[in-house]
């Protein structure tokens, strides 16, 4: 039977996935429905843990070229223009990249499709979009929609990286199951001269004007995502975007727009990550809203994860049952970390409506970041997205 796989979808996670794959001889094929890499202004920020992970695999150095460093994040309150700072002194002795990383998911996209290219088991397909899957019991056949037509191309497995209307994932008969939020996210990227302001990247909380706010590498230019009412046309959000932002930004508000991109935010998983001969990762397998920022690093822990489960059972180390284990340990993952803690980074960041509320989490933070244990704790938090080794059970890193 078959043992080259396809992976469904060029952003980041597939990329890794295919990645992975590749470097242990796999024959894989990356089919991407875009004619190239897309920019758009979504996932930029990754936590220190997730740092040991991508040295492992050889990224870090590259992505840390690309990108900058971040020693410091904070909590601003709208109202108040309170600021409860945070570094990474805390955890210091735990590790040689105590700081996070500011890269958008397009530069992650670039290093990885570099390194992808490199490897002569390895093919990308542009322009090519996965329509449909035939699922057999050793095989799986795909059909795919390319400029010239169509065509069919038989593999041993089939991973879904095709995010939220992921086309692999209905031909597992699987639908996302969960909540979608009654507001959007408006991510983009303007061009603002916060430091002038004494602003840093930080939460901005506030019920109507909270936001995120990220300094990106370009001079200048400032990620800053606000949310608003689902119910409001899409087609007229650069409309109202003049009067959020004087409103929402300090001085006279007054931008220059580089990019925007508004999206709905959905708290959803797929009741299984495996069926068969296909897999789920990444956004195909789970939606969460980007608040925590744990949206592309649990992506991200699902592509580690697979790389070594799937890799082990194609070289015959382990039995398939070994992916069984992945769905139910990434799926444990979303359910009890990855959403339960962006719901309440959105709470506190664009639902702080209940005055009490809001003064007990301010002061729960300001009281987190004055006691080196607790900070180290929160600090640690990211971690949890980690699934251990499910050959050793060994961590990228262990506390």
């Amino acid at each position: 039977m078959p043992e080259n796989v396809v992976v469904a979808g060029g952003g980041p996670v597939g990329l890794m996935i295919a990645l992975g794959l590749a470097r242990q001889g796999i024959q894989v094929d990356l089919f991407e429905a875009e004619a190239g890499i897309v920019y758009s202004p979504r996932a930029i920020g990754y936590a220190w843990p997730i740092l040991h992970a991508l040295k492992a695999h050889g990224l870090l150095d590259a992505m840390l070229a690309a990108g900058s460093v971040e020693q410091e994040r904070c909590w601003r309150v709208h109202a108040t223009g309170e600021q409860v700072v945070f570094d990474h002194s805390a955890i210091r002795n735990d590790t040689d990249t105590p700081f996070a990383l500011t890269l958008g998911q397009d530069l992650l996209a670039g290093v990885l499709l570099e390194r992808l290219q490199r490897q002569p088991t390895a093919r990308v397909h542009w322009n090519s979009r996965v329509t449909a899957v035939d699922l057999q019991s050793d095989a799986a056949c795909i059909r795919v929609e390319q400029p010239g037509g169509g065509t069919t191309i038989d593999c041993g497995w089939v991973v879904g990286a095709d995010g939220g209307r992921s086309a692999v994932r209905r031909a597992m008969g699987l639908s996302l199951e969960g909540f979608s939020w009654d507001r959007r996210f408006v991510a983009t990227d303007i061009y603002f001269d916060f430091g002038a302001h004494g602003w840093q990247s930080c939460y901005l909380i506030d019920p109507v004007y909270g936001a995120v706010v990220y300094k990106l590498n370009e001079p200048g230019l400032w990620r800053f995502t606000y949310s608003e009412s689902a119910t409001l046309p899409e087609a007229d959000v650069l409309g109202r975007m003049p009067s959020f932002a004087k409103a929402a930004l300090p001085g006279d508000g007054k931008y220059r727009l580089k990019h925007f991109s508004p999206y709905n935010m959905h708290q959803r998983t797929a009741p299984t990550y495996r069926r068969g001969r296909a897999l789920l990762a990444g956004d195909a397998a789970h939606l969460t809203n980007p608040t925590s920022g744990f949206g592309l690093m649990g992506g991200l822990y699902d592509a580690f994860a697979l790389i070594e489960a799937l890799g082990a059972t194609i070289a015959g180390d382990v039995d398939d049952s070994i992916l069984d284990r992945y769905s139910e340990a990434r799926r444990q993952v979303f359910l009890e970390v990855t959403s339960p803690v962006s719901i309440e980074s959105l709470r506190l960041c664009f639902d702080s409506t209940n005055p009490q509320r809001l003064d007990w989490d301010i002061q729960l933070l300001r009281e987190r970041i004055r006691d080196p244990a607790r900070l180290r704790k929160l600090l640690w938090s990211p971690a949890a997205l980690e699934t251990p080794s499910l050959l050793n059970g060994t961590r990228y890193l262990s506390a």
